[in-house]
């Protein structure tokens, strides 16, 4: 599962729109937008803001030749 997807699913659990997840995280609506559409190029620090938010974190982990 991707980040993306990941963030989407873990926000309806908690029954919270996008901009109550924004409010909360004090990131931009903009960036939780950008973020669940998937969006390539974000910043770590703010993507990791809403993964703390939500009880995890980014960490490297090992590729498979798909995702090259």
């Amino acid at each position: 599962m991707n980040t993306s997807k990941f963030v989407k699913e873990k926000r309806k659990k908690l029954k919270l729109s996008q901009t109550e997840l924004a409010m909360r995280v004090h990131v931009g609506l903009r960036f939780i937008r950008e973020l669940e559409q998937g969006k390539k190029t974000l910043r770590m620090d703010k993507v990791n803001q809403v993964l703390n938010f939500l009880g995890y974190e980014l960490g490297p982990v090992e590729s498979s030749k798909e995702d090259s």
